[in-house]
């Protein structure tokens, strides 16, 4: 998606107002990293979506949580033999 945006001055700074939908598709929140690469402004997310997943994880061996149940492993249902080509 491309778009225009003007640059507001802001005290001694500029600044631009970004649209709401580009603002929730990046997954923004109050802070953002800012870079510049090839003389390009590039704004990314400060929000780590996965940042908690290795304690999680972790914490499922300790406990014995990171196996399949029986009941899960043996879920009897035709999918597979109906709706894949096998060869």
């Amino acid at each position: 998606m491309n778009m225009k945006a003007a640059i507001v001055k802001i005290g001694n700074s500029r600044g631009i107002r970004i649209p709401k939908p580009i603002f929730e598709q990046c997954g923004f929140t109050d802070e953002v990293e800012l870079e510049v690469e090839n003389d390009r402004l590039v704004v990314r997310s400060n929000s780590k979506p996965r940042a908690s997943w290795e304690k999680s994880f972790s914490s499922m061996t300790k406990r014995g949580d990171d196996v399949l149940k029986p009941e899960d492993h043996t879920m009897s249902n035709d999918w597979d033999a109906t709706e894949w080509e096998w060869k």
